[in-house]
């Protein structure tokens, strides 16, 4: 089969060649009902452009660089699998870099994306995007980029995120609902604004519903499984131990669920487990996690539709930088659900 060029789909569309590829280039200047129909006829032909050849004729890399602290966790997987797909519809490509926690491997890291490959911007996942250096290099930089979930410099780029505040309230109260009375709580990474606004929709959620909450039942984690072993190994060895244990995020939740098993307790009568951003992980274990739903992969898909869309150049200079999708109590075996919140 023939490779097909935009003439092709010109011809098939009747219309001319350059307006093709203003379509392909994302070229504002296009109309809404012509630009659906040539999309609509490329997709149908299975147009795949010369990304060589678009890079001689633009200024244009197509390439977004994402940066992440660690790259083969559950929430970056599921990230990044909703912004593939998007750019599969695009033209545009993902350049995936980690930084270990490094904040000089960090900048470092964006400097290359921006010197080297010569990226057309950058998405910060948390907690690269909380970094004030990261923000300060890239507006230098003058390079346009998205970060997601942060908590500083909230003017300074577009950013998109859920209500972590009313979600991790939602949770908590969803487990007092169900006669829990002993609700721990094991915090994210102390460097990310999301582990603090969880902790917080936690902390109110309890108070008020005039519950106590003892020291002891709150521990710090940082987001990975061996910290929510860790936590959960000390909560699940108290005198008087908690009946339920919201954790925040799902990869601790689960290390909690293998803890409660070692000690052969059953989940959820002895104990309910609840955790955070629903990755794959949250079902692949048993039992299945109770968990927050954080659409991760829709804004994947709304941060590379910001550095895409023919409107971009407006997108990143109007007020309208906030984007705040909505999240999903999800509730499964992990926990006691005989009373939902309504």
């Amino acid at each position: 089969m023939s490779k097909v060029k935009l003439q092709d789909i010109a011809d098939k569309a009747g219309v001319s060649m350059m307006t093709v590829s203003r379509v392909m280039n994302n070229d504002p200047k296009v109309g809404a009902k012509t630009r659906e129909k040539v999309s609509k006829i490329a997709k149908e032909m299975q147009y795949k452009p010369n990304i060589a050849a678009r890079h001689l004729a633009s200024s244009k890399s197509f390439f977004i660089g994402l940066v992440c602290d660690y790259a083969n966790s559950s929430y970056v997987n599921k990230f990044l699998v909703g912004g593939l797909r998007k750019c599969r519809t695009t033209g545009y490509h993902i350049i995936l870099d980690e930084t270990t926690g490094d904040r000089d491997k960090t900048l470092a890291t964006i400097k290359d994306l921006i010197e080297v490959t010569k990226v057309n911007g950058v998405i910060l996942l948390p907690p690269v995007s909380n970094i004030p250096e990261v923000v300060d290099l890239l507006e230098s930089a003058n390079v346009d980029f998205v970060r997601i979930a942060p908590d500083i410099n909230l003017t300074a780029s577009p950013y998109i995120c859920i209500d972590d505040y009313q979600a991790a309230f939602d949770v908590t109260e969803q487990l007092i609902l169900n006669g829990h009375s002993r609700i721990a709580h094991i915090i994210g990474s102390p460097n990310q604004g999301a582990s603090r606004m969880r902790y917080q929709g936690y902390l109110d959620a309890l108070r008020s519903n005039q519950k106590m909450v003892p020291p002891e039942y709150i521990e710090q984690g940082d987001f990975t499984y061996k910290s929510g072993l860790d936590a959960a190994k000390r909560l699940l060895e108290l005198p008087n131990k908690p009946d339920a244990i919201f954790a925040a995020n799902d990869e601790m939740a689960a290390a909690v669920v293998s803890v409660a098993h070692m000690k052969h307790l059953d989940v959820p009568e002895d104990v309910s487990i609840v955790g955070f951003d629903d990755t794959q992980l949250a079902t692949t274990i048993w039992p299945n996690l109770s968990t927050v739903t954080q659409p991760l992969e829709k804004m994947a898909e709304l941060a590379i539709d910001i550095f895409t869309s023919p409107k971009k150049n407006k997108t990143f200079k109007v007020s309208n930088m906030r984007h705040v999708l909505e999240y999903k109590v999800q509730l499964r075996d992990s926990s006691k659900n005989n009373v939902k919140i309504t």
